[in-house]
């Protein structure tokens, strides 16, 4: 097997061929998940405008739980402290893995997609201050619009029938990874209560032992998952946000290769945790948490009032000016070269995407607003406007651009000597030229045998009888 080329380091340029099929993969597994997320979401929209809403509110307020062990919560607590840990702990090991081999192991590569991160996520709390600071409204919900939610974005390019270049993927998976660590930190520092050091301190004795059985090669999911839950359970009790204990430990899991192995334990586990994450968990949260009351004057209130105004346009405005701008600005001062096959369009539809901000929006927004449940569903209902708006910007930015990006797909998944490696990563090799010349040639031999036995059919139908 012929040696892939090097990546190209020019922005939004070729990835390696390792890193491609890793990407591939993943994001395969959240475009799936993406979708059943969009099908929870209009389940519980359509369930809590009809009759049947009673139902709904009579389930997603249910509690169930051991009292004794202080988790006798509602099934809408335990989608989001419960099952959106799951979710967490997938993106601590996604942290993890382009920390120590991805996009971000590379400080100058790294730059742009971390750049553009930090801008996406302050432009849209800045968006939000400004509208609330002019409308007297609550600074309580800053961070609503700060969250990128890539399954969403993914369910997107689904409906739509767009493929983007493996490049623009890699830089809207990189960017949701950013994205999804300055989410964990504003949980943690801004949304955590009063701390009960005891069971806080419990969580870390239950990490360290997590990571002690790591480093010594212990293996059996019947070990890892009891310890799992008595360490969330711990955190959940410690007075921080119980996803913490997910994130913390998918960022203990090794996510290097050693000789003999073709995947890393953290790729290994991430690979039968994601569609556990994509399929169940997010979907079953989206399920008890985007049921809002939908009508046309809280349509019209979501347009009015600063609170819900400030997270539409933080989410639609603040998000592609926050994204683009920084990777304009921070492209010009660094003199980074622009990936020729794209244009600077291509980016700012990709940060038009970036808008979607479902998932964690929505957990930000029952943490900002808990305690006031009439504000806590306006600030859900802007989520889902804000969201629908940004979807809609983008997939008509995206369509502008279609042909462009199937060219770009077609060729570099091109593949004409057949051996499972797309042709532009062998092209530079004498290899791939000896296999390619002997291919041709085979065919141009069995056109001329063609050739021939037409040319003996035509002269057998001539010959007189």
């Amino acid at each position: 097997m012929t040696a892939p080329t090097p990546t190209d380091r020019r922005f939004l340029g070729r990835l390696s061929l390792p890193e491609r099929r890793f990407i591939a993969d993943a994001l395969r597994t959240e475009t799936v998940g993406g979708v059943l997320l969009l099908v929870a979401a209009v389940v519980a929209l359509v369930w809590a405008n009809t009759p049947l809403k009673d139902s709904y509110a009579t389930i997603r307020d249910f509690h169930i739980g051991p009292a004794a062990l202080g988790l006798d919560l509602s099934i809408q607590h335990w989608a989001a402290d419960g099952l959106l840990a799951v979710f967490f702990f997938v993106a601590g090991i996604e942290l993890k893995r382009e920390l120590v081999a991805g996009e971000l192991r590379d400080p100058k590569a790294a730059a742009l997609p971390v750049i553009a991160a930090i801008c996406g996520m302050a432009a849209p709390a800045l968006v939000y201050a400004l509208v609330n600071l002019i409308g007297d409204g609550s600074m309580d919900g800053w961070a609503v619009p700060t969250a990128t939610d890539i399954a969403f974005a993914l369910a997107v390019l689904a409906v739509i029938g767009t493929s983007l270049p493996s490049a623009l993927r890699a830089f809207l998976l990189t960017l949701a990874v950013v994205d999804d660590l300055f989410a964990i930190l504003i949980i943690a520092i801004f949304f955590t209560s009063d701390l009960n050091f005891a069971a806080l301190g419990g969580a870390l004795a239950g990490l360290a032992v997590f990571w002690l059985l790591l480093r010594k090669g212990v293996r059996g999911w019947y070990v890892y998952v009891p310890l799992a839950l008595v360490i969330w359970g711990l955190m959940y009790n410690s007075g921080i946000h119980a996803t913490i204990a997910g994130v913390a430990m998918g960022l203990m899991l090794r996510c290097t290769t050693r000789e003999g192995e073709d995947h890393s334990p953290g790729e290994h586990i991430e690979h039968l945790v994601r569609p556990i994450s994509a399929g169940l968990a997010v979907p079953l949260f989206a399920l008890f948490s985007a049921g809002v009351t939908v009508s046309g004057k809280s349509i019209s209130d979501v347009f009015t009032q600063p609170v819900t105004l400030g997270v539409v346009l933080g989410l639609v405005v603040g998000k592609m000016v926050g994204i683009f701008g920084g990777t304009w600005l921070t492209a010009r001062f660094t003199r980074a070269e622009l990936n020729p096959e794209l244009a600077w369009a291509d980016l700012f539809a990709v940060a038009s995407l970036a808008g979607i901000g479902f998932t964690v929006s929505l957990l930000i927004g029952e943490l900002a607003f808990e305690g006031d449940p009439v504000l806590t569903g306006e600030v859900k209902a802007a989520v889902l406007m804000g969201s629908l708006i940004a979807a809609v910007l983008a997939s008509v930015l995206l369509k502008l651009r279609v042909r462009k990006y199937q060219a770009l797909v077609v060729e570099e998944e091109r593949d004409e000597d057949g051996d499972g490696i797309p042709d532009i990563y062998e092209e530079h090799t004498p290899e791939y030229h000896l296999r390619m010349a002997d291919i041709h040639e085979r065919k141009a031999a069995e056109h001329r045998e063609r050739a021939r036995l037409a040319g003996a059919s035509r002269d057998e139908a001539d010959r007189p009888a």
